[in-house]
């Protein structure tokens, strides 16, 4: 039998030291999941998952997100075929955010735009004003393959 925590103390050490899967979802019912190709740790985008998302994902062993945007429960990769499938699945310590550790399919691309990684710009300063600097290529056509969009 689990023991309820008695004081905030407890509560928080449960959170932080326990064994127990206790997702801090924000106001909207949402947590953070940053996610990395589990070869190589590049980080491949971040993304926002519901209970349901997360449930699904450690269900199935394929990413499921939530998205803001169209306000619905997406698979990744279901459009496209880079279908992420998830070899492991960290929580921070007040679990507010996780990490996917994944293999992507397909292409391995994660971005809409066609690229591997949402992360392919870098800000630098060019005569004091921040600019964008775009260090990879799209690894297939988005227009061909997001036909709905």
């Amino acid at each position: 039998m689990t023991e309820t925590p008695t004081s905030p103390q407890d509560a928080k050490a449960a959170l932080e030291e326990g064994a127990v899967l206790a997702p801090r979802y924000d106001a909207n019912g949402l947590i953070t999941a940053v996610v990395t190709d589990s070869r190589d740790n590049q980080v491949l985008m971040l993304a926002h998952m519901n209970a349901e998302a997360l449930k699904m994902t450690l269900e199935t062993g394929i990413a499921h997100y939530w998205s803001r945007s169209r306000r619905s429960l997406w698979k990744k990769g279901e459009t496209s075929g880079n279908v992420q499938m998830v070899e492991e699945i960290r929580v921070d310590c007040d679990q507010d955010a996780v990490l996917l550790k994944v293999r992507v399919g397909g292409q391995d691309a994660t971005c809409h735009t066609g690229r591997r990684s949402c992360f392919y710009r870098r800000i630098v300063t060019a005569d004091g004003t921040p600019q964008l600097v775009t260090d990879s290529s799209p690894l297939f056509d988005p227009a061909t393959v997001y036909t709905d969009h």
